[in-house]
């Protein structure tokens, strides 16, 4: 059996920018070992499985290490890869996963998200946290990943975790870090080594728990922001309710054919 893939960088519109994902649209799902298998051999931050149903598609996402319930990047690279060589015509797609329904709406060469708003609870500050880091955490949260608070973009520019350390936190299966930005409304960064991932260059659902923060702590609705990973991603965000919309750009740097 073969299967057509696509390699496409997400909120970037030039490639070796934004965050890299794999996409396979199949007619029906694999095993969740072969998808695994396929996620390691791409050895990229994520892999990312659609079928069509009627009228949405399921999705699914996988890291070299395990299945994830949401994936932003990989949402938009999907949703990229079926609008411009699927023939889909939108203007939305609704698909189904883990996490509930999400859409894509596509808005001449961008693409925006809507996925659920997520805002992380208050923890501790704890001593390793910030031994883990080098830096000095001025608030720390947790929603599915740790969330903390820097002083500056200057500090989440520079930052040079311990990834061994940040391994072992007890907490979270990544951990987010923050500040509000010179030139955008905030910047972040975000380290995923328990998923084999020390940076993720560019996370659209780590944006479901920073737009909520960012817009109730600047009070406004309507944000940009910028991941200040090596390869960069800019986003567009707004928090409408229950919900926020993530927007970004994408580019195709690869298709090919594997072979099962």
């Amino acid at each position: 059996m073969s299967l057509n893939y696509y390699v496409v960088d997400a909120f970037a519109d030039e490639i070796f920018k934004g965050n890299p994902a794999a996409v396979y649209v199949l007619d029906e799902w694999l095993s969740a070992e072969n998808m695994q298998k396929i996620a390691i051999e791409n050895n990229l931050s994520e892999t990312a499985f659609t079928v069509k149903k009627d009228d949405y598609f399921e999705l699914r996402w996988f890291t070299p290490d395990r299945e994830i319930d949401l994936c932003g990047h990989a949402t938009l690279a999907t949703a990229f890869v079926l609008f411009n060589y699927y023939g889909e015509s939108g203007p939305t797609l609704r698909f189904t996963s883990q996490s509930g329904d999400l859409f894509v709406t596509k808005n001449e060469d961008a693409y925006y998200m809507d996925f659920p708003s997520i805002l992380p609870k208050k923890v501790d500050i704890l001593p390793e946290y910030e031994e883990a880091l080098g830096a000095k955490i001025k608030e720390a949260y947790l929603a599915r990943d740790l969330f903390f608070v820097l002083e500056d973009e200057a500090t989440v520019r520079n930052l040079r975790p311990n990834f061994t350390a940040v391994e072992k936190f007890e907490l979270g299966i990544g951990v987010i870090v923050t500040s509000e930005g010179k030139e955008e409304d905030f910047v972040s960064r975000t380290f995923f080594p328990k998923l084999t991932i020390n940076e993720d260059p560019v996370c659209g659902s780590a944006h479901s728990n920073l737009i909520p923060y960012w817009a109730e702590k600047l009070d406004k609705k309507v944000l940009t922001a910028y991941q200040a990973s090596a390869r960069g991603g800019y986003l567009k965000c707004e928090l409408k309710e229950n919900r926020v919309s993530i927007g970004g750009k994408a580019v195709l740097f690869a298709k090919g054919e594997i072979f099962l």
